[in-house]
């Protein structure tokens, strides 16, 4: 397993899931409030 890398981000909300199956990828639910929204999804573990 390669090494994390440390990142800063600034950002108004966070949320933390664990991603389920979807089809042949994975997804998380965000707040219906952040249709339309630029995110960012990071892989912590």
């Amino acid at each position: 397993m390669p090494k994390p890398i440390k990142m800063q981000m600034e950002g108004y909300e966070v949320v933390e899931k664990i991603a389920d199956k979807g089809g042949n990828s994975a997804r998380i639910y965000v707040p219906k409030h952040w249709i339309g929204k630029k995110v960012r999804a990071v892989l912590i573990e």
